[in-house]
């Protein structure tokens, strides 16, 4: 399925920047009323301020409002973006939890997803692996690296006051 308006973040391991990379994007487009979503096969704890929308087996689905903690989620908010979603899931309900939160958005809204696993099953307009050189676990993704419109490395986007992406007619692109 091509989905346009969605760009998907990716690393190469844990503390890679795939959130800090989201962030800076949202404050880049935060005009533009952006919707940002987490997606993790990790079942933590829940923290205060993840509104509960729908709780079944094999996942969970909330909406952030607090935007100050240090949560991955809370960081998005933070940023500028006007809804956020954290899905805790299985990796055989990942397709139908993304499909029941992309019912809470405009088909028009620019979407920002941190969710490797989402890349197996759609095309976005864009997307993107970010590297690192102070990644903490790495994380096998080689069989996302032939799939990626293109890679970033944190340390060098650091050096950027804009990324050389673009929200035109819809589609998230690359211009760099």
């Amino acid at each position: 399925m091509n989905i346009p308006n969605l760009l998907i973040v990716a690393g190469t391991g844990t503390k890679a920047g795939k959130t800090t990379f989201a962030c800076k994007l949202i404050e880049q487009f935060k005009n533009l009323g952006i919707t940002a979503i987490k997606i993790t096969p990790h079942f933590h704890e829940t923290t205060p301020g993840l509104v509960p929308i729908s709780e079944k087996s094999g996942y969970a689905i909330y909406e952030e409002n607090n935007s100050k903690t240090f949560k991955d989620t809370s960081r998005m908010l933070n940023a500028g973006a006007t809804k956020v979603y954290f899905a805790k899931v299985w990796d055989d309900r990942l397709w139908e939890v993304f499909i029941e939160i992309m019912k809470e958005v405009p088909a028009e809204i620019p979407v920002i997803c941190e969710s490797p696993a989402l890349r197996n099953f759609v095309e976005p307009g864009l997307f993107v692996i970010i590297t690192s050189n102070v990644i903490q676990k790495q994380k096998d993704i080689s069989h996302l690296t032939a799939l990626p419109h293109v890679i970033f490395k944190l340390e060098d986007l650091e050096k950027h006051d804009k990324l050389p992406i673009v929200f035109e007619n819809g589609k998230w692109s690359y211009k760099g």
